[in-house]
């Protein structure tokens, strides 16, 4: 049975940051995750996880100026010094946080650069980040994003991914398999979980294509996780969707496909 970890970039975005957590507890959520936190207060969140029993699940390394259209900074030679930079800040705060897992989102492709010399660069950072994880103990994830949300994003497939997992040679770096990305850029969902859980480090999901709720696209949720529930998966799901509705009306699906939110 899955664990659900709700999302609060995503959920309850009409609220102030800091107050989502509280929403989600009283949801019946007992993990969350979101994008970044270091704009955030660092103290506030680890008092709000404390106060209200939450694990923190997940979040992203920093990903350069995301109002100016980065995506991530991974694959840029120019900036490895950035990269190893945002590295350990987010170390630091993973570490504060109670946070076992951090997802590098690689950014998009660069026309000034071959793309050999960008794909070796993002295999040395991963390196070097999955190596600073490891000796603290953190799981290194790495995230394909389908194109038609981020156009020119580098890391478009799953099958890229384990490539690139395979290249960096890593134990401590796992594929974040998100639902919705997969679902646009090549299908195939079932077969991918069923046969490659092992390489799999997180699992997050909305429907196809709007990125709504389970339920209010096109792909078969309830097949999906009953496949997962056979695999050995004992991760978190990330509920990343635009909640069609408010966001207290959008887990209804959780209860009808026989599973509780936390």
């Amino acid at each position: 049975m899955p664990r659900f970890a709700a999302n609060l970039t995503f959920l309850w975005s009409d609220r102030p940051f800091i107050a989502r957590f509280d929403a989600a507890a009283r949801a019946g959520f007992g993990a969350v995750e979101y994008m970044f936190p270091y704009a955030e207060d660092i103290d506030a969140i680890v008092g709000e996880l404390r106060r209200l029993k939450l694990r923190q699940s997940l979040f992203n390394l920093p990903a350069g100026d995301w109002a100016a259209g980065e995506r991530g900074i991974a694959v840029d030679p120019s900036r490895r010094g950035e990269f190893r930079e945002g590295v350990r800040l987010a170390i630091e705060v993973a570490r504060r946080l109670g946070c076992p897992r951090v997802n590098c989102l690689v950014g998009k492709q660069m026309e000034s650069v071959p793309l050999a010399e960008q794909w070796a660069c993002l295999v040395d950072n991963l390196k070097s980040a999955a190596a600073a994880f490891e000796e603290v103990g953190l799981v290194l994830l790495a995230e394909p994003v389908n194109t038609f949300d981020i156009p020119g994003f580098f890391l478009r497939t799953t099958s890229e991914a384990f490539q690139l997992q395979e290249a960096v040679g890593a134990a401590n770096l796992k594929v974040q398999f998100d639902v919705y990305h997969a679902q646009r850029m090549e299908g195939n969902l079932a077969h991918t979980l069923r046969n490659n859980i092992g390489r799999i480090g997180h699992i997050q999901v909305a429907d196809s294509p709007d990125r709504n709720q389970p339920g209010t696209g096109e792909i078969n949720f309830g097949y999906l996780f009953r496949v997962l529930d056979r695999t050995d998966y004992a991760g978190d799901v990330g509920l990343e969707y635009r909640p069609a509705g408010t966001t207290d009306e959008s887990f209804g699906w959780i209860e009808a496909l026989g599973y509780t939110r936390s």
